[in-house]
């Protein structure tokens, strides 16, 4: 079974159209979505898309994709490469970007590294595909009046908790130590952000924020080195789940459908300048009660195993406690649809039905 056969990611991908109230602001426009195969923007084309299948053409929302890697694109937007409404583009973000075939109204940059290992071993890209792509969307969204650049962020640019909060809000500062390998993701994502207030201040862009805390769902990358993922995916194969600390670090996390659904609030209700947590209580977890969570769904134990590869070890964050203030999203309309429990669940579910060259 292929992704975009199984009843539950339909299922899910229907339930966010049902979610969000107004699509119609969307309908006729163009959304270009950097990182569109990843597990964000990938996400957010099968729903674009398979809401389309509903509309009479003058309501399509186009998307214009880019990827670096074509070939594995075709494979997975199969069902969409020869729709009028889909373009893929092969291209590094870091790289200029060229003719698009479609004008957008909407950019969406959501190319970045997002995992342990690919931090230590690409640090270089890591930093280049958020700086110098936030860059190359925002020169572009300057040009394109009347357009609005949504940036996704990252919890990790607040750093360790000092100790003086429970949940960030979008104010808040912690601890970063910048002179270290790790700090090359956090510190990329801050100057993004800064990137986007630069352009909105000198060139009159409308762009705004959204802060994601750790993400996971059925569109996960095989490659994904983050222990959610790691976790799903033993959960998937019925191993134990192998825990890499003590476990005791507690984070915000939120499944996939609900960090798309904050895009599209984001995307037609933010206010431009701002950032936007987004997190939900009943997903924030400690790593041992999250890799519990997984073996329970596999009916396999927990093993405590610390990281033998000094390249993964580099790559993890050394953060103890980061849990995120969603209120001012809220405000616009978001909620989340899942709950931890929930959907772990659902996503070791979806990738045990999948064929094997689509599991992660």
């Amino acid at each position: 079974m292929k992704l975009m056969e199984c009843p539950k990611y339909l299922g899910s991908l229907k339930s966010l159209h049902q979610s969000f109230p107004h699509w119609e602001r969307l309908d006729g426009r163009t959304i270009f979505i950097s990182g569109m195969s990843g597990m964000i923007g990938s996400f957010l084309a099968d729903a674009i898309m398979l809401r389309n299948e509903g509309l009479p053409p003058e309501r399509w929302i186009r998307i214009i994709g880019m990827g670096r890697d074509k070939a594995a694109a075709q494979v997975r937007f199969g069902r969409w490469v020869n729709n009028e409404a889909f373009a893929f583009i092969a291209n590094d973000i870091s790289n200029p970007i060229n003719d698009l075939p479609f004008e957008p109204d909407y950019w969406i940059h959501a190319a970045s590294t997002t995992h342990p290992v690919a931090y230590a071993s690409e640090p270089i890209n890591t930093i280049l595909a958020n700086v110098l792509g936030t860059r190359s969307l925002l020169e572009m969204a300057a040009r394109k009046r009347n357009s609005r650049f949504l940036l996704l962020s990252s919890v990790e640019i607040y750093g360790e908790n000092r100790g003086d909060t429970e949940y960030f809000t979008e104010d808040y500062c912690g601890y970063l130590d910048c002179n270290t390998l790790r700090a090359g993701y956090p510190e990329a994502k801050r100057t993004s952000e800064a990137l986007c207030q630069a352009y909105i201040e000198q060139e009159g862009v409308d762009a705004a924020i959204l802060r994601l805390p750790r993400c996971y769902g059925p569109t996960m990358r095989g490659s994904d080195s983050k222990a959610a993922a790691q976790f799903i995916k033993k959960a998937v194969n019925r191993e134990d789940i192998v825990l890499k600390s003590a476990g005791t670090q507690l984070y915000s996390y939120a499944h996939v459908h609900d960090a798309v659904l904050g895009i599209l609030w984001v995307l037609c209700a933010g206010e431009c300048g701002q950032a936007y947590n987004l997190g939900d209580k009943r997903s924030d977890i400690t790593l041992k009660a999250l890799a519990e969570t997984a073996a329970r769904c596999a009916g396999t134990r927990v093993i405590c195993q610390l990281p033998d590869d000094e390249t993964e070890r580099k790559g993890y964050s050394t953060v103890s406690k980061a849990l995120l203030d969603a209120g001012k999203l809220k405000k616009l309309g978001w909620t989340a649809h899942y709950d931890i429990a929930a959907g772990i669940k659902e996503t070791i579910d979806i990738l045990r039905a999948l064929d094997q060259e689509d599991k992660v």
